[in-house]
């Protein structure tokens, strides 16, 4: 809908060219593919993360320190009054989270994308280069326009492969999956789900930022920003592919320099040898699923356990904490009924909290499967974007309490097991749920979602419209 909004703001008006002033997880990628709709000369200022959390002696990153200290409030390490006291400490500036959560994540791709000036990603929101950023992407759309520099001569499929190497060194949020496969379709790039295994898998683990790490946004910017991630990973990137202040991004950071080691790691000695999201098949996502292995408990990455099932978050909520849960450490949460259509809109529920009788055994990570998605602050072996999803009929849909099932990340795997016999039984039996709403805008967007391995957006707004107005609209 903002994407939407924002290619019929452009279309409508006599601009000679955009600025976008992006922010929070949605709001960047929803405004880049519009502007990349409608085609004219544009430039992104990110908004910038909030500066360090610290509560106590702690420091503590906002999304992420969350999803911790509700563990911690389980095991009454900290009262209620604590729990206030921390949020409070948690957000201490305007600004998005300072995580490498979907926000930060989201700064991150339209920087490797080329789509803003060099540095811009990590400036934190209060401070004064932010400033000086926004007048100097105000003086270099004006030449922008000039010489006609339009997204689709940045957007190319060697940015695309770019965006996806420097999101696996960043360590970066599940949801780039779906958005950069979003913004390929506005421009007409041909992207797929294996192209982000492909491409990420070998890359290494290059910077210690929470939910995989121990450092922040504010620190990331201070060791030297993501210049440093993309001229480390130089041998890995199309180094020629242009950005908007008409440089190439290898020239752009060519010269940058890291200033603390212990939050940007050399190539030669990664936090982690593999980082990239892992893309699954099997024949519970027949289209493909994804997670994050640097954000997971390892030992889960190969697992076998049994399904507990919910059918919608209201059962999850529910039942998770019911004492007479059939569940134990080694069992397998699933949710149902979250994915673009079955919710609808595709909500971050898919790190589901663990029952409570497990958290008191002092276990903090189980598998999760899920057709929805996950914040990008959260962690743990969660299995998310399982597609087709469960409310058209994936096989999402066809699992009982009780059911095996194997994850086995090195392999990209993801099995149901029962019988092809028993499995075409259910699918016979199955019927699909009753439509949420059957007018306005969540009608036609249940009508026309696609479904995650496409990235999610609507099928009539994939490709461009260009930016001539047919008839005199004022």
């Amino acid at each position: 809908l903002t994407s939407m909004d924002t290619e019929e703001s452009i279309r409508a008006n006599p601009l000679d060219g955009v600025v976008l002033l992006t922010g929070c997880d949605k709001t960047t990628p929803s405004t880049v593919m519009g502007a990349c709709s409608v085609n004219l000369p544009t430039i992104v200022v990110p908004g910038g993360p909030m500066l360090n959390g610290r509560f106590r002696d702690e420091t503590i990153g906002s999304g992420t320190f969350v999803w911790r200290i509700k563990e911690n409030k389980h095991h009454k390490v900290y009262s209620d009054e604590d729990l206030t006291e921390a949020e409070i400490c948690s957000a201490r500036s305007a600004g998005h989270c300072m995580t490498m959560g979907t926000a930060s994540t989201m700064a991150c791709m339209v920087e490797s994308l080329g789509l803003t000036l060099p540095g811009a990603a990590a400036i934190p929101a209060v401070d004064s280069r932010k400033r000086t950023l926004a007048r100097l992407s105000g003086r270099r759309i004006v030449e922008m326009v000039k010489e006609d520099l339009k997204p689709s001569d940045i957007l190319t499929r060697e940015a695309f492969e770019n965006a996806i190497v420097v999101n696996a060194g960043i360590g970066g949020s599940t949801n780039f999956v779906l958005h950069l496969l979003a913004i390929a379709g506005r421009v007409g790039v041909p992207l797929e789900l294996e192209d982000f295994d492909r491409l990420g898998s070998r890359i290494p683990l290059l910077l210690n930022l929470m939910p995989s790490g121990k450092y922040l946004m504010e620190d990331f910017f201070y060791a030297g920003g993501l210049p440093v991630i993309i001229n480390e990973l130089k041998a890995y990137l199309h180094n020629d592919c242009i950005t908007v202040n008409g440089q190439s991004i290898g020239d752009n950071n060519a010269k940058a320099v890291c200033y603390d080691n212990k939050v940007i790691t050399a190539m030669d000695q990664p936090l982690k040898a593999e980082a990239g999201i892992a893309i699954l098949r099997g024949n519970l996502c027949e289209q493909g699923a994804v997670i994050k292995p640097s954000a997971a408990t390892e030992k889960l990455l190969t697992h076998r356990g049994k399904a507990v099932v919910f059918s919608s978050v209201e059962d999850y909520h529910q039942r998770i904490d019911d004492p007479e849960l059939d569940v134990d450490a080694d069992s397998i949460l699933v949710l149902q009924g979250a994915g673009p259509k079955g919710y609808p809109g595709m909500p971050e529920v898919g790190n589901m909290e663990l029952p409570r009788k497990i958290i008191d055994q002092g276990i903090t990570d189980m598998v999760r499967i899920s057709d929805g998605r996950m914040s990008g602050t959260a962690f743990g072996a969660v299995v998310l974007h399982v597609a087709p999803e469960s409310a058209i009929g994936g096989t999402l849909a066809l699992v009982k309490d009780g059911d095996y099932i194997e994850l086995d990340v090195p392999n990209r795997r993801l099995h149901l097991d029962i019988t092809e016999e028993e499995m075409t039984r259910r699918r016979a039996e199955w019927t699909p749920p009753p439509p949420h709403q059957e007018r306005g805008y969540v009608s036609l967007y249940v009508q026309h979602v696609q479904q995650a391995d496409r990235g999610v957006d609507l099928d009539f707004l994939v490709g461009g419209s260009g930016s001539y107005v047919p008839k005199d609209n004022h």
